[in-house]
């Protein structure tokens, strides 16, 4: 978990090394693209950022893919924020991006990874993800505008 992976992947760099990541650019992607969090505040990124385990996804010092887990690093976590911008998907880098998630060894040893997604069940389905085998036992609090300014 301590020491930052770095890997070179198509002539990208795919990272877990928060120094190297941009706030600004997640912020911006996730507060004007995104379908879960349209709106989010700036501070409200940074704070996950900072309470998460982060990859991104580089090109040319510029980041243009993330995700993060929200863990206790020990018994589970739940993904989240997943994307990579527009102009460079089609290149596997979602694939290799969650594939070095999933495969890290702390996190094969939790006993649940969580996710919701609208659109990339096959992606994930990939790495071991499935629906929830006991949805009935599931609950949330859902505050779907919380961020759009009305």
């Amino acid at each position: 978990m301590n020491t930052p992976i770095h890997i070179s992947y198509n002539g990208y760099i795919i990272t877990t090394d928060k120094s190297l990541m941009q706030v600004e650019a997640i912020h911006k992607w996730l507060s004007e693209r995104s379908y879960w969090v349209k709106d989010i505040p700036l501070e409200t990124v940074q704070g996950a950022f900072e309470n998460s385990f982060c990859i991104a996804v580089l090109k040319d010092g510029l980041q243009v893919g993330y995700a993060r887990l929200v863990t206790d690093y020990t018994t589970v976590a739940w993904l989240g924020d997943v994307y990579i911008e527009e102009e460079h998907r089609g290149q596997g880098l979602s694939k290799k991006m969650i594939e070095i998630l999933t495969g890290m060894e702390w996190v094969t040893k939790l006993r649940k990874v969580f996710l919701g997604t609208l659109d990339a069940h096959g992606l994930y389905a990939r790495y071991g993800f499935e629906p929830i085998a006991e949805p009935s036992r599931w609950m949330e609090i859902s505050r779907p505008g919380i961020y759009l300014n009305e």
